[in-house]
């Protein structure tokens, strides 16, 4: 456990309320690829505000289809310390690492620096940073996005460096299928579908190390059944 995890089941154990962020791109914007269904910043504003029995807390999402980290830091002041969080939850790299458009391709190096910035201005204002990587994607399809990876790495290893806690939904996405373009998890090649957003409220949820209060335990149980069906539809596919 990191010392930031400490310091939320600090805050936690108290019944001040508390502010949550989440930002970062399309995948946490959570707009199409859910078709219709909860994204997962969604379905925490469940387990958080019902689960948790976090009834005052309020869950805010600032994310944008389409940003990369340099585009948050130039706008931090209003998609993080306008809402004066207790905790900022940032998942981002799918765009950072794409060789295609009009923006300039950054290196592992520039996005490694922009993440760090990123993690010491949401500490500037008291908040508990938590880094996410993006899922894995089907890089045949999306050839200009072959980078991913390693921009998990380079999070991950800023997460080590600065004593971040870490989500490493990479990693979780890996372990299912290596090959995404036939992933049930996916909706299209790097935006993760109904059960992908359920895999990774999932993966957060366990992460953080969040419990549900005694005898309220609903959105997990169900967020695991879907995932399990999902998975267990294509197999047998």
């Amino acid at each position: 456990m990191t010392n930031d995890q400490e310091r939320l089941h600090l805050r936690l154990a108290f019944e001040r309320p508390m502010n949550w962020v989440f930002t970062g791109d399309s995948i946490t914007h959570g707009l199409v690829h859910t078709l219709g269904a909860r994204s997962y910043v969604e379905h925490l504003h469940e387990f958080i505000r019902s689960d948790m029995r976090r009834l005052r807390d309020v869950v805010v999402n600032t994310a944008i289809s389409g940003w990369r980290t340099s585009q948050l830091l130039q706008d931090f002041k209003h998609r993080v310390t306008a809402w004066s969080p207790e905790v900022v939850v940032l998942m981002i790299g799918t765009n950072d690492c794409s060789t295609s458009g009009a923006v300039p391709t950054i290196s592992e190096e520039q996005f490694a620096a922009q993440v760090t910035e990123f993690v010491a201005r949401v500490r500037s204002i008291e908040a508990i940073p938590v880094l996410q990587t993006p899922p894995t994607i089907d890089v045949a399809r999306a050839p200009e996005r072959t980078r991913i990876g390693s921009f998990a790495q380079a999070m991950r290893d800023v997460a080590i460096r600065d004593d971040v806690t870490l989500v490493d939904q990479y990693a979780r996405f890996e372990e299912h299928h290596a090959d995404q373009s036939s992933s049930p998890l996916m909706n299209d090649p790097f935006h993760p579908g109904t059960a992908g957003h359920a895999a990774l409220a999932i993966a957060l949820i366990d992460a953080l190390e969040l419990a549900p209060y005694p005898g309220n335990d609903r959105v997990l149980p169900r967020l695991r059944s879907q995932k399990a069906q999902a998975l267990a539809s294509f197999t047998a596919y």
